[in-house]
């Protein structure tokens, strides 16, 4: 009875959530519903460029965050971009910021740039006359009973709680129409990086696949300043769960996702190597 009770009270709140903060999706689907490539941050990206360059170059992919600010971005040439942290709508004075939408404007292949719904017009007015499409998603997180999350899902209205990127990313690739999804440069390995200091504050290092400025370092030690370890452990928890949700979405919908990710900390989807897929 209480599982049901937690159930039902989950199920009001996301959709009182998605009353307040949704609003209608814009998400194209593709014409073939062919393999789509997830870049994820991570360090081990570099790997995946370096070894399995045909997997890279032979399937559209999709680049997350500040991964147009990378030296190797425009030789990716990635198709879809997903960017859903608020920093980089709000930030206007945060140098890297200015790079990456500078980045953005000035590509010269076709691509498709994913933003939360709340950010759709003034993110479409920046970069008018670029050769990027705008489309919006609603980046709202929904739980509780499996019937209305699937049916929240599938309507674009909401996600499983997106704690991080990657999230939305590979919920979008789903909702354009791919059915093979692979994921890489998802380490997620944080846990490892992980620590207090004796001041009683935490330190979490979150590498990527290319190198941060001083400046981005600064701003990731000031975000997680004032946090205490169980928030930030529970933090990754959310983000792991929401992998199995959707994975059991996925499976519903016949959509294949697998991690291509070295020693990747996510368990939610099979491992397959980056290498025996590049002329699968």
């Amino acid at each position: 009875m209480s599982a049901f009770l937690d159930k039902a009270f989950q199920t009001i709140k996301s959709a009182v959530k998605i009353a307040l903060y949704s609003r209608r999706p814009s998400i194209s689907r593709v014409d073939k519903t062919e393999r789509i490539v997830i870049m994820g941050n991570g360090p081990s990206l570099n790997r995946t460029i370096a070894d399995s360059p045909e997997l890279l170059s032979r399937y559209p992919t999709m680049a997350v965050n500040f991964a147009a600010n990378a030296p190797v971005f425009r030789e990716l040439k990635p198709r879809y971009y997903v960017l859903a942290d608020p920093h980089f709508f709000k930030a206007k004075e945060d140098v890297n910021v200015a790079k990456l939408w500078k980045s953005l404007s000035d590509i010269d292949w076709t691509m498709t740039l994913y933003v939360p719904t709340r950010e759709l017009s003034n993110t479409r007015r920046l970069l008018s006359g670029s050769n990027i499409r705008v489309e919006g998603f609603n980046a709202v997180g929904a739980e509780g009973f499996r019937w209305f999350s699937h049916m929240a899902y599938r309507l674009g209205l909401a996600m499983p709680r997106p704690r991080n990127v990657l999230i939305p990313a590979i919920m979008l690739a789903i909702s354009a129409g791919f059915k093979n999804i692979v994921i890489t440069g998802a380490d997620h390995s944080w846990m490892k990086t992980l620590s207090v200091t004796d001041n009683n504050e935490v330190v979490s290092i979150q590498p990527h696949f290319y190198t941060e400025d001083n400046k981005e370092k600064e701003r990731i030690l000031h975000e997680y300043k004032g946090y205490p370890l169980h928030s930030i452990v529970e933090s990754f928890a959310v983000a792991f769960r929401s992998y199995h949700h959707i994975q059991e979405y996925a499976l519903r919908y016949g959509v294949s996702i697998t991690n291509a990710t070295p020693e990747s900390f996510i368990d939610a989807f099979p491992r397959v190597k980056a290498e025996d897929l590049d002329g699968a």
